[in-house]
């Protein structure tokens, strides 16, 4: 049997290095494509932009801002994703409050003030006590810093407006993986408990020694995870 095209959305102002130590092994087996989640300022359109670019058939992977994008696609899709993996992410919308709370950050990367912006989003508390908090934060506004306030003006926008996904998970055929950190403080460990309680078969996976960054904060769990993930047999059900 052919191997499975393994298709990667990263989180808001990241890009590839996110996943960079998953790639690494993966691509091993796997060809891999990151899908930067930059081009609309609605999960629907960015989730029309890359199913024009992806493969007929392909494994998803989301984190973040990027799993709220892969849940999209499998509402749209569900034929053409063959598995889906779920990191550091939620099914839900913003609350009213959240989508407010989001406006003076955009006011802001438009009026030049980027560096306080950066500052805000990438927040060291949703990391895990035992991470090296400032070389991550470091590699994080590398990234930050490289995609810009336009494309974060466009993420924030889709993510206030972004859709309650939990009845497209109730759906779900495929081999599904959510995976997170122990000590994520972004989205807690609770809150995977219930997306992966949301979708039959799901297996949650808990890595230890992370937080919201598991990709980098424990990077061999992390793909450990992933790769019993594409392990797994594609038909779940009879």
């Amino acid at each position: 049997m052919p191997r499975e095209t393994l298709v990667m959305i990263p989180p808001m102002l990241s890009d590839a290095r996110i996943f960079a130590p998953q790639m690494q092994v993966l691509s091993r087996a796997h060809a891999v494509m990151v899908a930067p989640p930059t081009c609309g300022e609605r999960i629907e359109e960015i989730a029309s932009q890359i199913l024009s670019w992806s493969p007929s058939k392909f494994a998803l992977c989301g984190m973040g801002m990027g799993g709220m994008v892969a849940m999209e696609l499998l509402r749209r899709a569900p034929e053409r994703i063959t598995r889906i993996a779920l990191l550091s992410t939620s099914p839900q919308a913003d609350t009213p409050e959240a989508a407010a709370a989001r406006e003076p950050h955009i006011i802001a990367a438009r009026a030049g003030r980027w560096d306080d912006v950066l500052q805000h989003e990438i927040n060291s508390t949703w990391m895990a006590p035992s991470t090296d908090k400032v070389d991550l934060v470091r590699q994080l506004t590398e990234m930050g810093r490289d995609m810009g306030p336009d494309v974060y003006v466009k993420q924030a926008r889709a993510m206030q407006r972004r859709k309650d996904q939990q009845a497209t998970l109730r759906q779900v055929q495929q081999p599904v993986a959510v995976i997170c950190g122990r000590h994520d403080g972004q989205y807690h460990l609770k809150r995977h408990e219930f997306l992966a309680e949301l979708i039959p078969y799901a297996q949650l996976e808990i890595i230890e020694g992370a937080g919201y960054l598991p990709t980098l904060e424990a990077p061999d769990a992390t793909t450990d995870a992933l790769e019993r993930w594409m392990a797994q047999p594609l038909m779940l059900r009879p």
